[in-house]
């Protein structure tokens, strides 16, 4: 047997570790789970995905000129 272990900010260990516990299971069952989907789907078994938002360049400087001025007088209201 190996051990799989990793470093995470206490706060998300902590709240790891409540939520393991709401489900009934603990931090090491979960990390197991993880690691025997994780190879049965040889990868993630779930989407991975970045949050970053898909943006095009301005066609023009104005157009970015009035993209902004519209956003900042939306934001004087």
């Amino acid at each position: 047997m190996k051990h799989a272990g990793t470093r995470v900010e206490d706060a998300e260990y902590d709240l790891f570790q409540r939520t393991a516990a709401s489900i009934g299971t603990t931090p090491s069952d979960a990390l197991r789970i993880f690691i025997y989907s994780f190879n049965e789907y040889h990868g993630f078994p779930y989407t991975v995905r970045s949050r970053r938002m898909e943006v095009e360049p301005f066609q023009t400087e104005e157009d970015a000129t009035r993209f902004a001025t519209e956003l900042a007088m939306e934001a004087l209201k």
